[in-house]
């Protein structure tokens, strides 16, 4: 995941003092990735869970996409506007605000009664996962000096790309324990001692601190139209389907549209000193090519796991334990090739982004074709795994050096705001390939599930085909160093 810091003219206030190394930085960085835990491992933990929701509140297949979907669009509208708040008001005030309601929403969707409530739920816990989470890269910035950092934000990414593994089988072993009799609220439950914890440790070991150069009018206004236009966007593909495609929708879907792009304009017109999205950014042919790239990217793996998740259990018979262990096959493959990224990228540049996306392209076909193969009969794992793990080769090709190829083309003083944008385009194109491939695929489901697989799958290989044409317009090699203002994993 990226996120969006700060610029590199933090000053801090409180107790951190710049001159001096805040001495319990690394127990205050161990608490910030506990809690950064809780949105890595969320944003996965619900998938394998989610057959045995629906079955649980008897949800209909647009709730199951909105059980995904509300999370990560209530990120996606939040998370620029916290990390402006944080730099305003303090961070250890986002931070411990993010954490606190991040729990709240947690208890809410453990004691779900109904799929509509769920679905509220997580949409809180997505905005709270906004607020905390800039909070945590920013203030790394601040607590670890220029030959301590690099040490930190490696520290975080290697937890971060272990936490999708992780959360996956974690969701299916949880559901299947059945402690209690919880069953899945239990994916929920687990979240409250860790947040318990990370309040108790993060109000004595995380320092305040704030930019104090951070002057001028926060948008508000914009980031109530974002939200409003990201919503309307969404909203009718996903109950488009459900609806008969009605003429309602498709004027929702042109107004969410026309409105998350007038306010790349209007906010210059406002002079806002800080605006949500730049107007001057989108002029430059590589950010607007990776903007889609991160766009299509994440929905095709959002989409495509969704579909293979309820056909794993629902359609095969898999427990949701038995599901999450096939996943890791997924994030095995991008732990084993990410040591040969960075060699990669020197020799190459962007030709292993293109690779990439034909790879994990590649290892979908093999998927696909394995799904076909068996017809309605039991898939067993093992025809399933190569293609997992060629899947996770490519994801790791293509993301590791994505953001901050695309930030080598922006100006410095934009890169911080340009890396939000990025993250909320990764959060809010996972949102829309859980709509528009949840839809295909339930749009067959009636004539089986294999059947509805093997028609879902080619939309997120179209998008990763997609994804390697549109390599071609980022930079040949990296120029500069951003990797302050943004940390991908």
């Amino acid at each position: 995941m990226s996120f969006s810091t700060t610029d590199a003219t933090d000053t801090a206030s409180g107790d951190l003092d710049q001159a001096t190394p805040y001495p319990r930085r690394w127990a205050a960085a161990f608490v910030m990735i506990l809690a950064a835990l809780l949105d890595m491992i969320d944003g996965s933990i619900v998938n394998t869970a989610l057959p045995s929701i629906g079955t649980n509140l008897h949800a209909t297949p647009a709730e199951l996409q909105w059980t995904v979907s509300a999370y990560m669009l209530g990120f996606a509208a939040t998370l620029i506007i916290a990390g402006h708040l944080g730099d305003r008001y303090g961070r250890k005030t986002l931070f411990m605000t993010g954490v606190i309601a991040f729990a709240a929403a947690s208890l809410a969707s453990a004691l779900a009664q109904d799929a509509t409530m769920l679905v509220v739920s997580r949409g809180i816990q997505g905005v709270a996962a906004a607020i905390l989470m800039p909070q945590v890269l920013a203030s790394f910035r601040t607590m670890f000096d220029e030959h301590e950092r690099g040490k930190a934000f490696a520290l975080y990414g290697a937890i971060a790309g272990l936490s999708t593994a992780v959360g996956v089988l974690l969701g299916g072993v949880l559901t299947d324990w059945n402690l209690f009799g919880w069953g899945w609220r239990t994916i929920f439950i687990i979240n409250l001692p860790l947040a318990a914890l990370v309040l108790i440790l993060g109000a004595l070991w995380i320092p305040s601190s704030r930019d104090n150069a951070f002057t001028g009018r926060i948008d508000l206004l914009g980031n109530l139209i974002l939200a409003a236009g990201l919503v309307a966007i969404v909203l009718p593909l996903v109950q488009g389907r459900s609806n008969g495609w009605p003429l309602w929708g498709w004027l929702c879907l042109a107004a969410g549209v026309l409105a998350v792009a007038a306010l790349t304009f209007t906010e210059r017109l406002r002079r806002i000193e800080h605006p949500l999205l730049p107007a001057s950014l989108f002029t430059k042919p590589a950010f607007s090519a990776g903007l889609l790239i991160q766009l299509l990217f994440y929905g095709g793996m959002s989409g495509f796991m969704l579909a293979f998740t309820i056909w794993l259990q629902s359609g095969q018979g898999y427990t949701p334990t038995q599901a999450g262990l096939l996943m890791v096959a997924f994030s095995t493959g991008s732990i084993v090739a990410a040591p040969a990224v960075d060699p990669l990228v020197e020799k190459i540049g962007r030709n292993v982004m293109i690779l990439g996306a034909l790879i994990m392209g590649g290892g979908l076909l093999w998927v696909r074709h394995a799904i076909q193969a068996s017809d309605q009969f039991h898939t067993g794992a093992w025809p399933l795994v190569p293609g997992l793990l060629v899947a996770g080769v490519g994801l790791i090709f293509l993301i590791i050096p994505l953001v901050n190829t695309i930030l080598s083309a922006v100006p410095a003083e934009l890169a911080g705001g340009a890396s939000g944008i990025l993250s909320t385009a990764q959060q809010f194109g996972g949102a829309l390939g859980v709509a528009v491939i949840g839809n295909v695929f339930f749009s067959h489901a009636d004539r089986g599930l294999t059947t509805a697989l093997v028609h879902a799958a080619p939309w997120a290989v179209g998008a990763y085909a997609l994804c390697a044409v549109l390599c071609f317009a980022l930079p040949r090699k990296a120029v500069g160093n951003h990797a302050d203002e943004a940390t991908t994993v």
